[in-house]
């Protein structure tokens, strides 16, 4: 008599253990593809983290998202792979022969979700992108990895971005507040990583009228779905792409490396998680 495998489970760990749609989002996956598998939230603290991911597969997991504020810790707590290292975080942890690895499926949440909301987006040679924190290193890596030949970064604290401009290179400009309107006509994409926008938080004051009529405009903001920002550039005729599509794109290789099939972003996915996010 042989004994059915265990299912695959992965989970979610952060802390606090926030409401999440992750496991929203990956058991719509399983069910669609019809995988026995499971997806969790796990509040770890920060001092149990160490332990926590040391034993990730004695406890069940084949592997984990993480989130605020454990993301820059598992860097040493695992192998990391070049998208890691750069971006200096990582959100997927998975096991490769053995050994936990970990990467930052960011970086290719937010071109996938570029790629599908406006495609031709990459024709353009340069890049406004406001903010200096970890999402805008995620943004600016996979502009350069697509090959954008040049990002201005633009944060109201101007050292913040200095410091990334200098990490990544000759391809990244660090500029201050005050030169938004003179940048916004060059940019072929104009990309929102700040809370600036979001429910409860001030609002974006930017004057999309400054930008090309072939100017694409994304935000990583999903709450609310459609931001002031995204609302005025729909309204003036420029393609888009929000932060939902970035957080369902996100979580396609995750899922992929846990359960060894690559699952698709379907319309039928995203009005399941807008549901979600308009009932909260």
């Amino acid at each position: 008599m042989t004994l059915a495998a265990k299912p695959r489970a992965a989970c979610l760990i952060g802390w606090p253990a926030a409401h999440s749609r992750s496991p929203l989002i990956h058991h719509h996956w399983l069910h669609q593809l019809g995988i026995a598998g499971g997806y969790t939230i796990e509040a770890v603290p920060p001092e149990e983290l160490a332990d926590f991911v040391a034993h990730l597969a004695r406890r069940g997991f084949v592997g984990a998202n993480v989130t605020i504020p454990h993301k820059e810790r598992v860097l040493e707590l695992s192998e990391p792979d070049a998208r890691a290292r750069a971006v200096g975080a990582a959100n997927t942890l998975w096991y490769e022969h053995g050994i936990l690895r970990a990467t930052n499926t960011d970086v290719e949440g937010f071109i996938g979700n570029l790629d599908a909301a406006a495609p031709g987006w990459d024709r353009t040679d340069e890049a406004l992108v406001l903010g200096s924190g970890g999402s805008a290193r995620a943004v600016v890596f996979g502009l350069l990895e697509r090959g954008i030949g040049r990002v201005h970064v633009i944060n109201r604290t101007a050292a913040r971005a200095q410091a990334l401009a200098d990490e990544f290179g000759r391809r990244v400009a660090a500029e201050g507040w005050d030169r938004v309107g003179a940048l916004l006509p060059r940019a072929g994409l104009f990309v929102n990583t700040t809370s600036l926008g979001m429910h409860g938080q001030p609002p974006l004051a930017l004057d999309v009228a400054l930008l090309s009529p072939h100017a694409v405009v994304a935000d990583i903001v999903y709450v609310p779905l459609e931001t002031q920002l995204l609302a005025t550039a729909r309204a003036r005729g420029l393609r888009t792409a929000d932060g939902l599509g970035m957080l369902l794109h996100q979580a396609v290789r995750g899922f992929e490396l846990w359960f060894g099939r690559r699952p698709q972003v379907t319309p039928e996915l995203r009005a399941l998680v807008e549901a979600d996010l308009r009932k909260r």
